[in-house]
């Protein structure tokens, strides 16, 4: 049982017998084949177990990568006890306070975790990980192309019942794909977002950063910048990206990073259709309809727009 491993490798940590009682208090954010729990002992200061299976590819790389993005002092949990083969780890508990709690609050209030955040990002853009170091697949045309079959299959089929049979034959969705495919690659986060930034002593802190791989940066920018659990207005939207401006001394090209927006918004689509469906967690299902408008927003006056429409239009609508 995963609960206990995490609990055999706290023992093994804080050098305690079984009479001493030790509480795990679940946390339910979190991917698939995963279990995290807040540990509590006497005497000792919280912290996270994590235990996870190999249900999915990327779980195995949470250990690496968080030993390399601290290696680089981005700003990541320190590992405190970790035993691979059980696949278990002991972490850091930086709270339970994300970006996406300071929705209602001014973007003033805001600014100072999106300027920690994009930050990192910037030195993550710079960092030269080892030739060996082993990563998930890279953005390629055939990552791009999955994202796009996963858009289909689980949100236009799946949950809104259409035909998507059309849409995988047109020929704007593998153009998109090849462009953003054949980009220079460098290390991006792959779901940078706000329930995956936590707030701890005025800083940001990235989590779930196991799907790490190479491709456009611009992907992780774009993530941030249309993420439908903030809804960004226009406003906020310009102010992140003069933020990055600031930061970086560069501003995304408006195609490019209007074409990762696409990718990244068909991917959430995918991913909230998908977990509504087929885990029954209908807490994803607001952000259906969002994420719907900053899709048709973004494929606006572009080669996607026509196809996109009907789909766009029924996603818009969409209730449990």
């Amino acid at each position: 049982m995963p609960t206990d491993a995490i609990l055999y490798a706290t023992r093994q940590h804080l050098g305690i017998d079984p009479t001493v009682i030790v509480t795990l208090i679940p946390i339910k954010k979190g991917a698939s084949g995963r279990t995290i729990v807040r540990v509590k002992a006497p005497g000792q200061d919280p912290f996270i177990g994590v235990h996870w299976t190999d249900e999915r590819p990327d779980n195995d790389q949470f250990l690496p990568v968080a030993k390399y993005l601290k290696s680089v002092k981005l700003n990541v949990p320190s590992i405190f006890f970790e035993i691979p083969h059980r696949r278990v780890a002991l972490i850091e508990d930086l709270g339970d306070t994300d970006l996406l709690s300071l929705k209602d609050q001014p973007f003033a209030e805001r600014e100072p975790y999106y300027r920690s955040a994009l930050t990192q990002l910037d030195k993550l853009f710079f960092s030269k990980a080892p030739k060996d170091f082993e990563l998930m697949p890279p953005f390629d045309e055939s990552l791009y192309r999955w994202e796009q079959e996963y858009f289909f299959d689980h949100l236009v089929e799946d949950l809104l019942g259409m035909d998507a049979g059309e849409l995988r034959e047109h020929p704007a969705f593998e153009d998109l794909a090849k462009r953003l495919g054949s980009s220079a690659k460098h290390l991006v986060h792959r779901d940078f977002q706000s329930q995956n930034l936590l707030l701890k002593d005025d800083k940001a802190w990235w989590i779930d950063f196991q799907g790490m791989r190479r491709g456009r940066q611009e992907y992780d920018l774009a993530s941030l910048v249309y993420d439908p659990y903030m809804d960004h207005s226009t406003e906020e939207r310009e102010k992140i990206l003069d933020i990055w401006e600031d930061i970086s001394e560069d501003r995304p090209e408006p195609t490019i990073f209007r074409e990762c927006a696409t990718q990244r918004l068909m991917q959430a689509l995918g991913a909230y259709a998908n977990i509504l469906k087929n885990r029954g967690d209908d807490w994803y299902a607001p952000y259906i309809p969002v994420a719907a408008r900053l899709l048709a927003e973004v494929t606006a006056g572009t080669d996607l727009e026509k196809p996109l429409a009907d789909v766009l239009a029924k996603a818009a609508e969409f209730a449990p």
